[in-house]
């Protein structure tokens, strides 16, 4: 039995290792289309493409083996949250993957335009935001650091704050006549995929909180908004009705 048991702690190891060889491809890929954009590179933008097809094969076999290990050796406890956790994680790292993609495409559909070097300046920030928080989410999930997992969403305000910075300059632009309505459109969109990025980053951090401490991300959301005061529903309905009566 020691000898099963040992076999399927090293099988769960392997699911880590890909997982993290997962988010290695993300990381990689998110500043090629990077440099396509910026370059305008169309045959870099067409490679970051075809390589999400070996992003999604990995992700794929990821998932199948976290199904078989639940399947075949029905964990319990921590071991189970530890699947759970992979495969939501998985998810996520591959989410990314799409939407380095999806800046490729923005790129095609917006092909020959003029960026200024604020706009080209912009982009790298982000790029480079999104790239550091995916890095750290990994950091997070292979050390099972709890404390890392818990300040990503902090980070993360750094891109926000870059992302509003981005959509203000290419508006700007736009009405200067530096951009046309399409351009500005589709670096609207990309502005979204860096931050989006960041999002699925932060949701890997809450995902780890969960498999090292069995606290829901769900339950993280709730007493994050009792700490910043959100006004219950109840709350908000018998202000409404007294409201109504007087």
């Amino acid at each position: 039995m020691h000898d099963l048991r040992g076999g399927y702690h090293e099988e769960l190891d392997e699911v880590r290792e890909l997982i993290v060889t997962l988010a290695a491809h993300v990381t990689e890929a998110i500043p090629r289309a990077t440099t396509a954009l910026i370059d305008g590179d169309l045959e870099l933008a067409q490679q970051v493409i075809q390589h999400d097809d070996e992003i999604d094969l990995l992700s794929l076999q990821i998932e199948e083996r976290c199904y078989a290990l639940i399947a075949l050796q029905q964990p319990m406890a921590s071991d189970m949250r530890a699947l759970v956790t992979g495969m939501k994680i998985n998810g996520e790292y591959e989410r990314s993957g799409d939407l380095a993609v999806n800046i490729c495409k923005g790129l095609r559909r917006a092909y020959a335009m003029k960026l200024s070097p604020e706009l080209r300046g912009l982009i790298t920030s982000m790029s480079e935001e999104s790239v550091r928080l995916t890095r750290l989410s990994v950091d997070a999930y292979a050390e099972s650091n709890i404390g890392l997992a818990s300040a990503l969403p902090d980070i993360d305000d750094r891109l926000d704050d870059l992302q509003k910075d981005f959509i203000e300059a290419i508006f700007t632009a736009h009405n200067n006549g530096e951009l046309e309505l399409q351009e500005t459109v589709q670096l609207a969109l990309i502005a979204r995929y860096y931050e989006r990025i960041g999002d699925h980053a932060v949701n890997i951090g809450e995902r780890v909180q969960y498999m090292v401490t069995g606290e829901a991300p769900e339950t993280i959301g709730v007493r994050r908004a009792d700490s910043e005061h959100v006004i219950p529903l109840a709350e908000m309905e018998a202000a409404e009705e007294q409201g109504g009566e007087d």
